[in-house]
């Protein structure tokens, strides 16, 4: 009893309590919301997301208790396993809906990319940590050479969505390091004038989806169908909403994906204005927290880190909301916490895990 006891208080001691009730608050709208998506098919999906979130809540639970220190020793591991299972993929990948995402491993079928997700972050702040006391310019473009490695693998599959959500990941290290704003200005003005070199290498579904976000009109039965119907069932929530398991335009299957990319329009249309208010509160709290704990990180790696992985969850929100409002191209971006899924789910709470890691290592070394 005393060794229950005792594992218990172990839990409860690396678990930071704002940051897993304001997770859980999200995850029971996701539950509900994708209920109402799915309530056709009966409690399929349900179950299945609820075991989603269990494997996801231990996960979280393992690395919350794993120290940082012991977080940086595998970051050159895990990035390097990732490029190589990325090499994999380019290789041997199967190919599914014209992409070729996966890497069969005989019982089971792994994409690698999700590993990369936090992969990229680890191994960033381990190379800056490395370099504290020298950074200089050659640190960025080494750097950068990391950071585009596995986007030109992912990008080449083709898998816009997950090589934006690497690149932000990375980025946000290299941000957060001390790029200076002159380089950033000078990127951004180097990227403007190579969009049209940008657009000729775009795919052609790519560019489909460009098109249609300036007018979804133009092919209202085809690429334009996505947009059409979530912004119909966003806008006629209204302030209030239709009320729960009430929306006519996911009811009567006018939504595509609305248990998983689009799912933000199911909750829309159900909650309105006033729901997407609060869900906005959640995810602003959700950012607002992982913020202090980067703040108050007590070494450049773990700083580094806990930035990246909390500015990557405003990506993952604003990306899909955006997406779904008609206001950015369609990519596949699920919204945190909330959209169906394994894979994602895990990957974020892995991030709430290192979170909370870093948290409450940094409370137990203080007391």
């Amino acid at each position: 009893m005393r060794l229950i006891k005792r594992f218990l208080r172990g839990l409860v001691a690396h678990l930071d309590l704002p940051l897993l009730m304001i997770v859980l608050a999200l995850m029971a709208v996701g539950l509900l919301t994708v209920f109402s998506a799915t309530s056709s098919a009966g409690f399929d999906k349900l179950d299945k997301q609820l075991v989603n979130m269990a494997m996801a809540g231990v996960i979280m639970l393992l690395v919350a208790r794993t120290p940082p220190q012991t977080l940086m020793r595998f970051a050159v591991p895990l990035y390097v396993t990732g490029l190589v299972l990325l090499l994999g993929v380019a290789l041997f990948g199967v190919v599914v809906n014209g992409s070729r995402r996966w890497l069969s491993l005989g019982i089971v079928r792994i994409q690698p990319s999700e590993i990369m997700k936090i992969a990229m972050p680890l191994m960033l702040a381990w190379y800056f940590q490395k370099n504290e006391a020298m950074l200089q310019a050659r640190h960025f473009i080494i750097a950068s050479i990391i950071l585009l490695l596995p986007i030109g693998f992912v990008l080449k599959q083709p898998d816009l969505g997950t090589s934006l959500l690497i690149g932000a990941a990375g980025f946000f290290v290299i941000f957060l390091a001390g790029l200076p704003w002159k380089v950033m200005f000078g990127l951004a003005a180097a990227a403007g004038a190579a969009l049209p070199f940008a657009w000729s290498l775009m795919h052609d579904y790519q560019q489909r989806r460009v098109m249609t976000l300036i007018d979804p009109t133009s092919d209202p039965l085809g690429a334009g169908y996505h947009i059409i119907q979530s912004t119909i069932a966003i806008g006629s929530g209204g302030s209030f909403g239709k009320g729960y398991l009430g929306g006519s335009q996911t009811h009567l299957e006018f939504i595509p994906e609305k248990h998983t990319d689009f799912i933000f329009a199911v909750f829309s249309e159900e909650w309105g204005l006033l729901g997407n208010g609060i869900l906005l509160v959640l995810f602003t709290l959700l950012i607002g927290r992982g913020l202090m704990i980067a703040a108050g990180a007590p070494t450049l790696f773990s700083r580094l880190l806990a930035g990246a992985i909390t500015l990557v969850f405003f990506i993952y929100a604003f990306v899909n909301m955006g997406m779904v409002s008609g206001i950015l191209p369609v990519v596949g971006v699920p919204l945190p916490f909330i959209s169906y899924g394994g894979t994602a789910l895990v990957t974020l709470m892995l991030g709430i895990g290192i979170l909370m890691s870093i948290q409450t290592h940094r409370m137990l070394v203080k007391k």
